[in-house]
């Protein structure tokens, strides 16, 4: 088994009030459990842009091909200065749990995450139970409410005080 390891690093300076609320209002906007992550946003966006910087002098079928896997994502990109430029709000933007409450399938963003971990959220034809999970662009539209089971009739119960065998 392979070892696992943290998929962000924490900030360089923890008590800096200018970044805890900045990172409350992205807390707030998009929903989110805790900081952590938007420290793994910021990070994927970090790996991003190392590799666009990597494929700067790279051909130009190496870039479109980047730029194609980025689109499929659904980060609107058509050069390195546009990878370069992207900011982990454009990374949140694409998450499951944002892309439910856009399309107006939970009422706030919260309920949105708590329909998703409850296994209420179809992405195509499976059930999708994680609020990180970015969607695709092309399995966007495919994003839908679990259909509840029909609720049976409950047999009329008896009103108390009143005789059941109609006396």
């Amino acid at each position: 088994m392979k070892r696992k390891h943290k998929v962000y690093s924490r900030p360089k300076r923890p008590y800096d009030k200018k970044r805890i609320q900045d990172e409350a209002v992205i807390v707030e906007k998009f929903g989110l459990k805790n900081k952590k992550e938007i420290w793994k946003a910021e990070a994927k966006i970090n790996v991003i842009r190392e590799k666009a910087k990597s494929l700067i002098s790279a051909s130009e079928d190496e870039k479109s091909a980047f730029f194609g896997r980025l689109k499929k994502i659904g980060l609107d990109v058509n050069s390195i200065a546009d990878v370069l430029s992207l900011n982990k709000e454009d990374y949140l933007k694409r998450r499951l749990q944002t892309l439910v409450f856009e399309k107006k399938l939970a009422p706030t963003i919260k309920s949105a995450r708590q329909m998703i971990t409850h296994k209420k959220i179809f992405v195509g034809e499976g059930i999708v139970n994680s609020p990180a999970y970015l969607v695709r662009t092309d399995a966007e539209s495919a994003i839908s409410l679990k259909n509840s089971r029909p609720k049976r009739e409950n047999p009329k119960l008896p009103i108390i005080g009143e005789n059941v065998n109609g006396e």
